[in-house]
């Protein structure tokens, strides 16, 4: 695609299309023309969308992409750069300036891919049961993870009184995609997973857990695991393996304070708002398998017990929901990750082998013609989503791959692709660990732990020693620095509008020691390293003890501190509170001087869409 500007507004063009479109500056009217109105200009990738923020409107444009991989000779990007282009002139306004940082921030942060003619949004058992002809649409895109559909209102808008438009509209899906091409025995295969974040209650790891009251729970994704058998003389077959997992979904949150484990809450039952979630759950994927792995002692334990207080409550008979609680780390403990089987070998008593598999022919047209379809889901969870649940994804998906390498005939009944084909064995492996990172990234700020199970198919040192090193990373980014990255979520997916919400504050309200104390730490640590290493010759011992000696007590009553007041020293989000957390304002003399953070108001947790 290309785009020019003049002073009237952006002219964008697709390739071998006569339609083009108008952007207007100032009003940013949207118009499809006829005919070639955007000669030359620049090169993109695809309008992601538009958005308004406090005082002007943008366009972002994806303006370079990357190719991940192909499906039916389809070529899939991935989206690295964006443009934001001004349509009001853009505004030097401080706050103006800082939304666009937080929207910068969530752009520079994401993993936006798209397909130009396959819907990324949409499995492809749903697309073959809509019986619709290959192709994208904003119109049939799975809404859940159609990820830049808010930023998409205008040219949907337009889009449905100017049919034209609608070729300008890009749906774009939020995760990980990874398609890889192989042999197994000789025939030649396309192996690969799509992972579909969806837009609801998306955040990061500790500003958004459990459910809201429309039953969309924190960190849900559907996994795609798909095999492409290429046919000799007959039509290519298709399979398809669909997973989810989402935070466990009761009322319930951590409130980080600095400490290394946060303060667990659990809210008020949730029993409404999960109904909602798993009706909607059973019509989408038919009978849903809900694996649990969380701890059965210790911190997790509440959780645990929340969520099996729901199930019960809910009463689903059992060809509807089924409970199945695994105790990962005392099963698998000892660096024994082999023994996740005994999770299958559970799985399958409960009749996960009449689970089946969508399985389809691909026909000239690009139509699949199913042959078989998949009729339940297996939804797991741990206590974040990631680390516990990648490891029994990825054997779910092995278990699943054997079957299907069966069917297609590329192996005998009992011949193991493992051993038959090294090669392969490697590309699983790293594609379903590249997936566990890309997950973990975006919501906890690191890539998975236990990877190394994934890639090697051990425990191993080495792998122990970076879990070690990103579960340190996560505790300084969650603490920190996740409080724009909340922020960003929710103003890309218009869950705070700048112009109609409340005012953010920016800038900092605490108290002038909270304010001071994080400097007073940074001073001390710098003061006391100097002396230490770089003394100074003309001062005596005593004066240089004392000085080091001062600077000591400095750090300890600091940290001290810090660790007592932990909540008001964690990077909060500006535009929409955490469950559970609270502000309090600070009166002095009739004027509010200040705020301070406290644990509580959880009667409005979880309200948000």
């Amino acid at each position: 695609m290309k785009y020019a500007e003049d002073h009237n507004g952006y002219y964008f063009q697709l390739p071998g299309e006569k339609t083009s479109l108008t952007i207007a500056k100032g009003s940013g009217a949207i118009a499809a023309n006829e005919g070639v109105v955007a000669p030359g200009g620049k090169e993109i990738a695809a309008i992601v969308g538009t958005i308004r923020l406090l005082a002007s409107q943008y366009i972002i444009v994806a303006s370079k992409t990357e190719t991940v991989g192909a499906i039916f000779g389809q070529q899939v990007h991935r989206v690295t750069a964006f443009d934001i282009l001004p349509i009001n002139g853009g505004s030097a306004d401080p706050q103006e300036q800082q939304y666009l940082k937080i929207l910068q921030f969530h752009l520079d942060s994401s993993r936006l891919y798209f397909c130009r003619t396959w819907d990324l949004t949409t499995s492809l058992q749903a697309q073959s049961h809509a019986q619709r002809a290959p192709g994208v649409s904003f119109e049939t895109a799975d809404e859940r993870f159609f990820w830049n559909k808010y930023v998409c209102t205008d040219l949907i808008d337009a889009a449905r009184t100017q049919p034209g438009v609608a070729l300008f509209v890009t749906p774009m899906s939020f995760g990980f995609v990874e398609l890889s091409q192989s042999t197994i025995n000789g025939r030649s295969i396309t192996f690969g997973v799509i992972t579909r974040r969806s837009r609801h209650r998306a955040g990061t790891r500790y500003f958004r857990r459990g459910i809201d009251a429309h039953g969309n729970v924190a960190n849900f994704n559907e996994t795609e695991q798909l095999l492409i058998v290429e046919g000799t003389a007959e039509p290519p077959r298709v399979f398809s393996y669909l997973q989810t997992r989402g935070s466990v979904p009761v009322y319930w949150g951590e409130v980080i304070n600095l400490k290394y484990k946060p303060n667990l809450q659990i809210g008020q039952p949730a029993t409404d708002a999960a109904k909602l979630h798993f009706d909607d759950q059973i019509k989408r994927y038919g009978r849903n398998y809900l694996v649990n792995l969380v701890n059965q002692k210790g911190y997790e334990l509440p959780v645990k017990r929340a969520y099996e207080q729901l199930v019960d409550q809910l009463g689903y008979p059992e060809d509807q929901v089924s409970y199945v609680y695994f105790d990962f780390h005392h099963e698998c403990s000892k660096m024994r990750w082999h023994r996740v089987l005994l999770l299958i070998e559970r799985l399958q008593e409960l009749g996960l082998d009449q689970q089946g598999y969508f399985e389809a022919t691909l026909m000239p047209n690009r139509q699949l013609q199913p042959q078989a379809n998949q009729t339940s889901v297996v939804r797991t969870n741990c206590m974040d989503c990631l680390d516990r649940t990648n490891v029994v994804q990825s054997t779910l998906g092995r278990w699943v791959l054997q079957k299907q390498f069966e069917a297609a005939g590329i192996l005998a009944p009992g011949q193991k692709w493992e051993t038959t084909e090294p090669k392969f064995e490697l590309i699983f492996r790293n594609v379903w660990a590249d997936n566990a990172n890309a997950v973990s990234v975006t919501y906890s700020g690191t890539g998975a732990l236990k990877t190394d199970f994934t890639r090697l198919g051990k425990r191993t040192k080495q792998g122990a020693l970076n879990d070690g090193l990103n579960s340190a990373t996560r505790y300084i980014k969650n603490n920190f620095q996740d409080g724009i990255r909340q922020d960003s979520f929710d103003l890309f997916l218009g869950n705070y509008v700048p112009y109609s919400g409340r005012p953010a504050r920016f800038y900092d309200v605490r108290p002038i020691l909270f304010q001071a104390v994080p400097y007073m730490v940074l001073s001390a640590v710098v003061l006391i390293l100097c002396a230490t290493f770089f003394p100074r010759q003309d001062l005596s011992a005593l004066v240089s003890r004392s000085f080091v000696g001062f600077w000591v007590l400095v750090l300890v009553w600091s940290v001290r501190y810090m660790t007592k007041n932990g909540l008001q020293f964690v990077n909060w989000p500006k535009l929409i509170k955490p469950d559970f957390v609270s502000e309090n304002e600070i009166v002095n003399n009739g004027k509010v001087s200040g705020i301070v953070y406290k644990v509580g108001d959880s009667d409005r947790v979880n309200k948000l869409d």
